[in-house]
């Protein structure tokens, strides 16, 4: 049985911060690439941040500079940090985990993320 269970989301003034969390179950966690994906209304889906096959991240340019994502393998859990939020940024944020290779992947329920003043 596998979850993927987001949290941290809320309501933050624009320049705030935010810290999401992913906590991964019924899943060799450390041989998983994970990433973060948010959704807005009326937009379609779209990569925000993620760990490379080789370890390393990758940024939406529309995040880079601001969010941060980390994973702690003993917590079976990825964060993602975000900073200097933008009204753009409000969205519901998804945890993504993926298996090189062979096309498996798991998705998490969402956690909304709302900027306003």
């Amino acid at each position: 049985q596998v979850q993927l269970v987001e949290s941290g989301g809320g309501l933050v003034q624009p320049g705030g911060s935010l810290r999401l969390s992913c906590a991964a179950s019924g899943i060799r966690f450390s041989i998983y690439a994970m990433h973060w994906y948010r959704q807005a209304p009326g937009k379609q889906r779209e990569f925000v941040a993620g760990f490379s096959t080789g370890g390393g991240t990758n940024y939406a340019d529309s995040v880079k500079g601001r969010f941060t994502i980390s994973r702690d393998n003993t917590a079976n859990t990825v964060y993602l940090q975000m900073n200097s939020l933008k009204f753009d940024d409000k969205a519901v944020y998804y945890c993504n985990a993926r298996r090189p290779l062979l096309f498996t992947e798991y998705w998490g329920q969402g956690t909304q993320v709302t900027v306003s003043k």
